[in-house]
């Protein structure tokens, strides 16, 4: 069983709290994923779990067991890491090999577990190869099936992706994605990067200063951030944010805003029930750039729906989208676009405020309202 409970873990270096009481469930056969930027706690969270660390205070559970004082190789745990850490002097076949040679793993188990590994990892013709003969993709499914091969409760992944370029990164993240889904084994996984954090994960934990911020799915998170930190840090690019406040409407609340003397009202849909008690006082509204986009004849006329004409700042062509920089009342906004759509700087362009799903925040805790 490889179920994970962590329970109200601190842990202190020189006087600082790394982590402040962190409480977190992962499912058996569950993806989860730890993200946040550098120095959230993220790793240290993730090196008390696999016993390469001493916790202060709490509890750490895999499966049944209690495992805060067992050493790393009695937690029926396999980790992967950043660097892809090879015997150089080995071949693939070997590096795979050794850790089940240390166990005294029988020789045909053994050579049944290292086709097993190639045929998941499809690394059958490198068997023979050594490290340096491999490109970086190719190291990291071998570190990835040595991980395999010891058959854990529970996978570890620390940072796996970071060293390699952004074409091996994409494809490396299917392959990770592929191997959960034929292992069903539980995974938890650290990343800095919120797309992968996205793609991959069953559920995400967002952490910031040593606290979890929000648990949810990867929808969930995108579309009901907790609070302004995970807003702005989940998504690319970020969401857009707006302060404003909060006018009565005859059909319910919305959002005033300034643009050049004018006052533009945008009809607030989430959270009309919370917001009763905001008229008057400032919110912070939040608005995903693929909310702001070109005109859908479809969606106008809606309740939910407001068209705004704006000069153009900077254009950014992505391929498939173009994303537009413009401003409302020096408040600089990303829009995502279809190419053709697009307009120089310094030319108007007519854009589609889709508010269906934007959300409003406290200005003063950051907590989303409603």
């Amino acid at each position: 069983m490889g179920a994970l409970s962590i329970r109200n873990v601190r842990k202190s270096y020189g006087g600082v709290e790394v982590l402040k009481g962190i409480d977190l469930d992962i499912e058996d056969g569950e993806f989860m994923i730890l993200v946040g930027s550098s120095g959230c706690g993220k790793s240290t969270l993730l090196a008390l779990i696999a016993g390469l660390d001493s916790l202060d205070a709490g509890e750490i559970r895999i499966g049944n067991r209690v495992v805060n004082d067992l050493p790393p190789k009695d937690r029926d745990i396999a980790m992967v890491f950043q660097a892809y850490s090879l015997y150089p002097s080995m071949t693939v076949r070997q590096n795979i090999s050794f850790g089940m040679e240390m166990r005294n793993v029988p020789k045909d188990d053994r050579a049944k577990t290292i086709d097993r590994v190639a045929q998941i990892l499809r690394i059958g013709p490198l068997l023979d190869r050594r490290p340096s003969q491999l490109s970086g993709g190719q190291r990291q499914r071998v570190a990835m099936g040595r991980a395999i091969a010891r058959d854990p409760a529970l996978f570890l992944f620390d940072e796996p992706l970071s060293n390699l370029d952004a074409k091996l990164r994409i494809e490396m993240r299917t392959e990770i994605k592929r191997l959960h889904q034929r292992l069903g084994t539980t995974i938890v996984y650290v990343t800095h990067d919120q797309i992968e954090a996205m793609t991959l994960g069953d559920r995400i934990a967002v952490m910031q200063a040593g606290a979890i911020q929000q648990i949810g799915t990867p929808q969930e998170i995108y579309d009901r951030p907790a609070n302004l930190f995970v807003a702005g840090f989940m998504g690319s690019p970020p969401m857009n944010f707006l302060h404003a406040p909060v006018v009565a409407l005859g059909c319910g609340f919305g959002v005033a805003l300034e643009l050049k003397g004018h006052k533009i009202t945008l009809p607030a849909v989430n959270g009309h029930g919370e917001l009763k008690d905001w008229v008057g006082k400032e919110v912070v509204l939040g608005i995903r750039p693929e909310q702001i986009t070109q005109k859908v004849d479809s969606l106008l006329g809606a309740s939910y729906i407001r068209t705004l004409t704006l000069p153009v700042e900077v254009v950014e062509p992505t391929g498939p989208d173009t994303l537009v920089h413009v401003s409302i009342d020096a408040i600089g906004l990303t829009c995502r676009v279809h190419p053709s759509f697009t307009k120089p700087p310094g030319e108007g362009i007519e854009l589609m405020f889709d508010l269906s799903k934007a959300v409003l925040f406290d200005p003063k805790t950051e907590a989303r309202i409603g």
